[in-house]
Order: structure tokens, then sequence, then C-alpha cells
């Protein structure tokens, strides 16, 4: 399946019932599939939220941290989202989560 987009800087593609929001940061995208009538600042705001958690967890993320490191990565998700929503905001709660977490590994 083939998305168009246009050349203007968008945050959003619609596709059939849902629109996917997402951000680019340097060369990664991180994209959300939500329904159309969702808020597309709060989802800009939880994909940012992730991307901060992401930096502080694995000190300054790469690319390589998230293909290498996918186990932690999904890690983070469990903790910010639960069922598609979002669970948790708060970055010391979920760093205090993680940290506890890595340290049973």
């Amino acid at each position: 399946m083939l998305l168009l987009r246009s050349e203007m800087p968008n945050t959003q593609t619609l596709l059939k019932n849902f629109k996917i929001v997402y951000r680019r940061y340097a060369g990664l995208y991180f994209c959300i599939c939500v329904d159309i009538g969702d808020n597309n600042l709060a989802y800009l705001e939880a994909i940012h939220n992730f991307v901060e958690v992401l930096n502080e967890y694995f000190h300054n993320v790469c690319e390589l941290d998230l293909v290498f490191n996918f186990y932690k990565v999904y890690s983070v998700v469990d903790e910010m989202f639960l069922a598609g929503e979002i669970r948790e905001t708060s970055q010391t709660k979920v760093l205090k989560q993680l940290t506890a977490l890595s340290q049973l590994e």
C-alpha cells in the first residue's frame, strides 16, 4: 500500500477509517495509528514524550539502540501505552519503572 504525501510539512496521513500521526526526529519517524476523531496534538506530544524517555533511557538514543535493543523499546512502550491509549505521561515514573525492570535482569 502506498501512502501519498504532499510536499508541505504534515503530521498526519489518512488511511481508511484511521489516521497516522507521525513526527520525524533526525532520520527516524515515530508513527501512531489513531481514530480519525482523536486529537493530533495529544498524540504528537505523546510521541515527543516517548522520544524523550528513549533519549534518557539510552543516553542519547540513536537508530542502532532501537534496532539492537528492541526488547527495551518494547518495555518503554509497555510502560507508556496500554491497549493503544496513553497510560503514563510522567517521564520520571516511566524511567523509575524501567530502572527497576533492568535491575531484575
